[in-house]
């Protein structure tokens, strides 16, 4: 990759900005020495804290977790079955009728962002451990927060690719020779990174508006992941450790459960400017018809139950003469209306109920976890649920996963494809579907740069 730095003088130093728009796959191409970070960099605080929001705006513009169009929100609603696609466009139009080719440019971004930005998080890495200027407590909370970036983007691409490389370094000697690892294998890393992170991190904020991740957030991140590997006490265990801390979250009305100020944040991503909302509102929000790119599915809106408020909270239907078609309103601004009182939230409270309702109904906990899943249904309107036993409790989490993350980070596609679903559920919906399409293909480009990473995935 061409991966680009430019150190910009200013009065108090020197600022890291990291450039990554256009770039390849950083394991293939080295960074040259004279572009190397420089440590004046991570020797002052303003600098080296500069260098970690700035991997935090790419994250937010162009990235797997980006609002955008190309993200997974969108681009996995259409993959699963929460959307309708009616744009123009190869990749969407792929993506929709899932037809992925490993050739793909648009599906090659969300490999090469990924890594282009775990490599800004290692640099971090390297150049704050090696700092002999900042604070301890300041060089903590810069390598927490990296290490948190790392194994984030690694579960989101071990969750896409199945096999993949787990880099930690920015040695292109190293990086361009790297192998695929097992899934078990990246996520025990993954967990390295995220208990290394929750030493280091702060419980509190260090921004009010929950910009910056704290000890929280890892937590959350590692319950997710145990749950993904079935460890339920220990996904169970580290839901509480959130869920405990009662004067930080509680879950927000409906409406405002989107807005920048919900007590039921965890983390969410900086606005680009005062007067910019989110990117999921210029994505999904549509005022006219038909709609220009995407629509709710009929399978998902029809799957509500009646008097579920999320439905007419989180949902806005457009109508016509006619025809209706529905979009998403969980942001209800599109990007450039107004002011920002929405930011893009990548973890919020309500998930780590469902979590822990999940893993204790699968250790036989049956009577907390129809507490926790309850506590969700009842925010959304609905009465107690009327699962009995464990398989119907889990089978009710699932559903209540499907209707509180909705056109969220992709989590109805990996809740399918964690529980063995995905080909039952959308064989009967996609003309097209094939077992091997629960993961993406590996980009043809890297095959062809680095032979380790072979063999492609099945059926590409």
């Amino acid at each position: 990759m061409k991966t680009q730095y430019r150190i910009i003088k200013k009065s108090i130093g020197l600022l890291l900005i990291f450039a990554f728009a256009g770039c390849d796959d950083f394991v293939q191409v080295a960074l040259p020495d004279s572009q190397l970070a420089s440590s004046a960099v991570f020797e002052d605080k303003g600098t080296a804290t500069a260098a970690l929001t700035s991997v935090y705006s790419k994250i937010r513009d162009y990235s797997i977790l980006s609002g955008a169009p190309n993200g997974i929100s969108h681009s996995l609603g259409l993959y699963a079955d929460e959307l309708t696609y009616f744009g123009v466009g190869s990749s969407p139009t792929d993506l929709y009728h899932n037809e992925l080719i490993s050739t793909d440019p648009e599906l090659k971004e969300l490999w090469s962002t990924a890594y282009n930005q775990i490599y800004a998080a290692n640099a971090i890495i390297k150049g704050i451990t090696e700092s002999t200027s900042l604070a301890t407590s300041d060089r903590d909370v810069v390598k927490g927060e990296a290490l948190f970036v790392r194994a984030l983007l690694h579960f989101y691409l071990v969750n896409l690719y199945g096999d993949v490389p787990y880099i930690t370094t920015t040695d292109y000697a190293v990086t361009s020779k790297v192998s695929r690892m097992s899934v078990d294998e990246v996520y025990v890393l993954i967990k390295k990174d995220l208990n290394e992170a929750i030493l280091l991190l702060p419980s509190i904020y260090l921004k009010p508006d929950r910009t910056r991740p704290n000890v929280y957030v890892a937590h959350a991140l590692l319950a997710r992941v145990n749950l993904y590997m079935g460890l339920w006490a220990e996904a169970s265990n580290e839901a509480s450790a959130v869920l405990n801390q009662t004067t930080l979250y509680a879950m927000a009305p409906l409406s405002t459960t989107f807005k920048k100020t919900s007590t039921g944040t965890l983390w969410q991503l900086s606005a680009e400017s005062a007067t910019y909302n989110t990117l999921e509102g210029g994505t999904f929000i549509f005022t006219a018809l038909p709609p220009p790119r995407s629509a709710l599915s009929p399978t998902l809106l029809l799957s509500f139950e009646a008097n579920d408020i999320r439905k007419s909270s989180w949902i806005k239907t457009i109508t016509n003469t006619t025809s209706s078609f529905s979009h998403p309103n969980k942001y209800k601004n599109k990007q450039m209306q107004g002011t920002a009182d929405e930011l893009s939230i990548l973890f919020r409270i309500e998930e780590q109920y469902l979590i822990r309702a999940e893993a204790r109904a699968r250790q036989g906990e049956l009577s907390s976890a129809k507490e926790d899943l309850n506590i969700i249904r009842n925010h959304a309107g609905l009465g107690n649920t009327a699962a009995v036993t464990g398989e119907e409790i889990v089978a009710a989490v699932l559903n209540e996963r499907r209707h509180e993350l909705f056109t969220e980070l992709g989590h109805r596609f990996f809740d399918l494809k964690r529980t063995g679903q995905l080909t039952a559920v959308l064989s009967p919906l996609k003309a097209g579907w094939n077992a091997t399409d629960a993961l993406f293909p590996l980009p043809n480009t890297e095959l062809l740069l680095n032979s380790n990473l072979l063999p492609q995935n099945p059926g590409y």
